[in-house]
């Protein structure tokens, strides 16, 4: 799917000034085992909750519900606009692309002149609701702190000497100069002709014909640099060649990660570049909070452990993970809607969003059920933000009725309380679903604890239980 953002040009690269960035101790670090490694059943990695206070890069301590709330917002926004082939406009840009030229839609080297521009903004939107795992790159490698996301592609990390804008981040910032790997990637190149379907952005070319990528998210947090090629390393596994994004303007609430790491459908995504050596599939458990680590695995896993659903195919977007919910149950009866309802909306699973959205007439039903379950076993409390339906108390201190979301070809999440309701403060819990008149998702709320498998060679994502014990 091609979505051609306008790009506006703005000040020189030769004149912008780097912003300081600090390191971060890693309060965590002897308390984490970390088991990267490269085996016969593939590549293996640890995961961190964003808020876990084991986390490398963990998210501001203080940072209340509500801005996890607005951003998750921010994401489902971005993802709506993204499938309705819409982009939002606005007023701001990187200042790296100025004097450069935009690619040619469809072309590979082709270039021309251009006063329009990406719509890039400031924002906090990126790695809030994201898990973070360690990446190493370059030659020596240096290990970096990266978000994982399912709904993106291209790979970026920020990179010296941060010619516009660099966040504050755990550890040093990628000095290209120090990899005797490294490469910058041309114009010409076939991968520069990947960026339009990898990021839904446009690429443009140096004066130096070298190719810059632009990866915008959610309320337009964005990075902007220069596509490059270099060794990726995971623990003892390395693998040269791997095309990324070495952000030279990087803007929003990145966390105190590095980068990103993209593991949707796309050419330019970690995925399908490993894939020639490791296969096309990925699997992963993602920890609560509370827990010290999951785990993020690509390459083979252990088919007899899971039920399956089907991959949903769908022409809004071939790079996202679609899949149809065709049933959800409260302590065991059915909701009171007819199974249409289930599909009236297109189901995408993602990794990055907090809060699963349904198709309204399935939330309703779905908080009456709850509600009607918890009558009398805990006191009502007042909506918080987008979520309506609340209850004194925590989600781990509350008699909460099982929920099992059911997908087609079999496969159930059965919902433990944690998966059920989320605690918003110190005194409140909500249902951890709110409606949605867009595209639904099956949020990381629902799949904390879960072994999740995405099979993009046959096809099908699987569950099972217990996948971080």
């Amino acid at each position: 799917m091609e979505v051609l953002l306008p790009l506006l040009l703005a000040c020189s690269l030769l004149f912008t000034i780097a912003t300081p960035i600090r390191d971060i101790t890693d309060v965590c670090a002897s308390q984490i085992n970390d088991f990267q490694h490269l085996n016969s059943s593939g590549l293996h990695l640890t995961l961190h909750h964003p808020q876990s206070p084991c986390s490398p890069a963990p998210l501001p301590s203080d940072l209340p519900f509500s801005a996890i709330v607005t951003h998750d917002d921010a994401r489902i926004a971005h993802l709506a606009s993204r499938l309705a082939n819409n982009h939002p406009t606005s007023p701001s840009s990187s200042s790296l692309l100025h004097g450069h030229r935009k690619k040619k839609a469809g072309g590979v080297g082709g270039s021309q002149a251009s006063s329009s521009s990406v719509p890039l903004t400031p924002g906090a939107s990126v790695a809030v609701g994201n898990y973070v795992t360690r990446l190493g790159l370059g030659t020596p490698a240096t290990s970096y702190v990266m978000v994982v996301d399912t709904g993106s592609s291209l790979t970026w990390l920020q990179c010296s000497p941060c010619s516009v804008s660099c966040h504050r981040q755990a550890g040093p910032v990628f000095d290209p100069r120090a990899s005797g790997t490294y490469a910058a990637v041309q114009c010409s190149s076939s991968e520069c002709g990947e960026l339009q379907a990898a990021t839904l952005n446009p690429s443009a070319c140096s004066v130096s014909n070298v190719c810059i990528y632009q990866a915008s998210y959610g309320d337009s947090s964005y990075s902007v640099g220069y596509l490059s090629k270099d060794t990726v390393s995971f623990g003892s596994g390395s693998f040269p060649g791997f095309y990324y994004g070495c952000g030279q303007d990087n803007e929003g609430l990145f966390g105190r990660s590095a980068g990103l790491i993209g593991l949707a459908k796309n050419k330019l995504s970690l995925l399908y570049q490993l894939a020639p050596s490791l296969g096309y599939a990925f699997s992963y458990c993602l920890p609560t909070s509370s827990a010290a680590a999951g785990y993020l695995s690509i390459g083979s896993y252990n088919p007899g452990q899971y039920s399956y659903t089907p991959m949903a195919s769908s022409s809004l977007d071939a790079s996202l993970y679609f899949v149809t919910l065709s049933g959800i149950s409260v302590a065991g009866a059915p909701l009171a809607v007819p199974p249409s309802e289930y599909r009236s909306l297109p189901t995408i699973i993602d990794s990055g969003t907090v809060i699963t959205r349904l198709p309204p007439n399935v939330y309703t039903a779905l908080s009456r059920a709850v509600a009607a379950a918890m009558a009398g076993a805990a006191p009502r409390a007042p909506t918080y933000s987008i979520l309506d339906t609340c209850f004194r108390g925590s989600a781990a201190g509350l008699r909460v009725p099982r929920v099992d979301m059911a997908f087609a070809g079999g496969a159930t999440l059965a919902l433990s309380p944690g998966n059920v309701l989320i605690d918003v403060d110190d005194s409140t819990t909500c249902l951890a679903f709110a409606p949605t008149g867009g595209t639904a998702i099956i949020g990381n709320t629902q799949q904390q604890t879960f072994s999740v498998v995405y099979d993009v060679a046959q096809s099908r994502i699987g569950f099972a239980a217990g996948g971080c014990s």
